[in-house]
Parts: C-alpha cells; structure tokens; sequence
C-alpha cells in the first residue's frame, strides 16, 4: 500500500522518502511517512521493521512500544510492524546488539545528523532494484 510523497523531504539513498507503514500508520505526523520537522525534538525518523528482541528492550528503556495506548490512537507494536522509531533509541539498539531492520527508502535522510549511514545500511531490509543510490558497496560484501 503506497501513500503520498512527501515533498521535499528526502530518504538516506537522496531519493524521495517513501512511505514507511499504515498497519498500523507510523510517522511522528501519523501520515504513514517518517517525516519530521520543528515540533519532532525526537527525530522519529528511521523506518523500521521491529523484532521481538528491539521491543523488549525498548520497553526496558522505558519506551513501550508493544502496549496499546488508546488514549493516544496507539495499537501497540508486533514483531515485523513498520514503524518510524526516534533515531537516538535506533542507535542505542544497534549498539547493544538488538538492533531493528531499516527500510531504507522510507528513512529520512535527516536521521543521518544523528545515526551512521553506514549502520543503516548494516541493517537494511529492503534492497532497492536500482542499487546506483547505494553508493560505493564495501568490499567483501558477499553472502
């Protein structure tokens, strides 16, 4: 399910940022993209495809994303959801170990100020047919 393109902003690869998920719809704006401005001091901006193990230890950051908050229009998060996560709780779960994949496409280039182009990528789960806005590819990058 594709949404609108959000004008303007861009995703990690420099291409237009591409929806991030609408079951359930993501995004600090809740439009399905993770896009971001002034009022986002967290800078939800990595796409995600969470796991049980990023979960847990996002609830033990004090970060529950599995609970739903109807309160807040929030129907919690199940292992492979999209979800646009702040990209400082992004790193800090790629540095201990459990980090969430990354949809690159959907992930605005802005989460770059905070995380690493080169740990995204690590931790890509979508691979665009066009690899030329993949940049150069490190060696030994097989298998």
């Amino acid at each position: 399910m594709s949404g609108p393109v959000v004008p303007g902003e861009r995703n990690v690869l420099g291409g237009v940022l591409e929806p991030c998920g609408t079951d359930p719809v993501t995004g600090f704006f809740r439009d399905g993209h993770c896009s971001t401005g002034p009022e986002d001091r967290g800078s939800h901006t990595v796409c995600t495809v969470v796991s049980a193990e990023f979960l847990e230890m996002q609830r033990r950051l004090g970060n529950d994303l599995a609970t739903p908050r109807p309160e807040y229009g929030f129907p919690g998060l199940a292992p492979g959801d999209r979800w646009c996560v702040v990209a400082v709780r992004w790193l800090q779960a790629y540095q201990a170990g459990v980090p969430a994949g990354v949809v690159l496409a959907a992930t605005n280039a802005r989460a770059l100020e905070i995380v690493p182009l080169e740990a995204l990528r690590s931790q890509a789960v979508d691979v665009p047919d066009d690899l030329s806005g993949l940049g150069e590819q490190p060696p030994g990058q097989a298998g």
